[in-house]
């Protein structure tokens, strides 16, 4: 009893803990993420919008931080762009085809305190997935998934550093 009692008020105690372990300072209410730039050269479609549906994810549905439509009236301001975007060759097998590919993509991100004017989150992530382009079931199916499972760690990766600094 007296651990649950001490555990309550630890938790209560800390303004900024969240029960998925981010923590946002008190003072921010709001965010706002723009659709993704995209400015990678790649064959997909759609990296931008999925992009910024998970950044979304992360921010609005796993921290109290609510969505602001506009820029301007925002507490928090996160922007992303996907810089680079490459899908080479991973394993080259004894007929020198392509075993595995390697989709890697890169994104700068900027997270900015815009009440107190400061920049909390200023640098690029990058990740890769790999898949087999030599799969008759995968064919450019593999391409996405990997792209998609890339970008989904760079999601993670961006928002750990976001809200674990504090």
């Amino acid at each position: 009893m007296l651990l649950c009692l001490v555990t309550t008020l630890s938790i209560a105690g800390c303004g900024v803990y969240s029960f998925t372990g981010a923590s946002i300072p008190s003072h921010l209410q709001s965010v706002a993420i723009p659709l993704v730039e995209d400015n990678s050269v790649n064959t997909l479609t759609a990296l931008d919008e999925q992009f910024t549906e998970m950044l979304l994810q992360r921010f609005v549905r796993q921290t109290r931080l609510r969505l602001e439509t506009t820029e301007e009236s925002a507490d928090a301001l996160l922007r992303a762009r996907i810089d680079r975007y490459a899908n080479l060759p991973a394993s080259v097998g004894g007929n020198e085809q392509a075993t595995l590919n390697r989709v890697t993509l890169a994104v700068t991100v900027t997270y900015t305190d815009q009440q107190e004017n400061a920049t909390l989150l200023d640098r690029s992530f990058t990740a890769f997935e790999e898949y087999d382009p030599a799969d008759p079931e995968q064919g450019l199916t593999g391409e996405v998934e990997a792209a998609r499972a890339a970008l989904e760690k760079i999601a993670d990766d961006i928002f750990t550093a976001a809200t674990s600094n504090w």
